[in-house]
């Protein structure tokens, strides 16, 4: 017979609460997905740069019409709340404060992917379909080129394009095309 072994399921809560209590600090890199903490890939020199790359141009865009939040997470339910390099949401005038953003909140999330690409596209993917994120992309540094992923499903998404460098992307919301060059800066 196999050994059953219990799991401690966290909550955002709990998490909140020992983030304030210092029992975990920034350094530990973590994120809270279906109620268990993952470590996160370490992120490069190169990830950094198109982090704020896209982060200038997206501001650049869309102005005040929306609000980008860069790798501060965001809260789908009680046991999960992800970080994602990019979001992209609704304006609201107070800045999601008291209340962070949920699921209703998002147009866009956008993953910087190196060493994280195989997890960005199962494990996020899978979770970012179940709570209906309209639009998903991966920008992948290996190829380099967008993974886009639309049309959220139960627990995936039934359209993935792969989009190259120098094909064009329209912005959730807004109605501009962007180039897969342009969020890697190189165009």
């Amino acid at each position: 017979m196999p050994l059953e072994i219990a799991k401690k399921l966290w909550t955002v809560d709990e998490v909140l609460r020992m983030q304030d209590t210092g029992i975990l600090t920034p350094d530990n890199r973590l994120e809270l997905i279906r109620g268990e903490l993952i470590e996160m890939s370490p992120s490069g020199n190169r990830h950094r740069i198109v982090v704020n790359c896209i982060n200038k141009l997206l501001n650049k865009l869309i102005g005040e019409a929306y609000t980008i939040w860069v790798q501060t997470p965001i809260t789908l339910n009680e046991l999960s709340a992800p970080e994602p390099d990019i979001a992209l949401l609704k304006w609201k005038g107070d800045f999601y404060s008291p209340q962070p953003p949920g699921p209703e909140d998002i147009l866009l999330i956008i993953e910087v992917a190196d060493s994280s690409l195989s997890f960005d596209r199962t494990i996020k993917a899978a979770l970012y379909a179940e709570f209906g994120i309209p639009e998903y992309w991966i920008l992948n540094l290996q190829e380099p080129c967008v993974e886009q992923y639309q049309l959220p499903g139960k627990d995936r998404y039934t359209r993935k394009t792969i989009v190259s460098k120098e094909e064009k992307l329209e912005l959730p919301g807004l109605g501009q095309e962007i180039t897969v060059g342009q969020l890697l800066g190189v165009s």
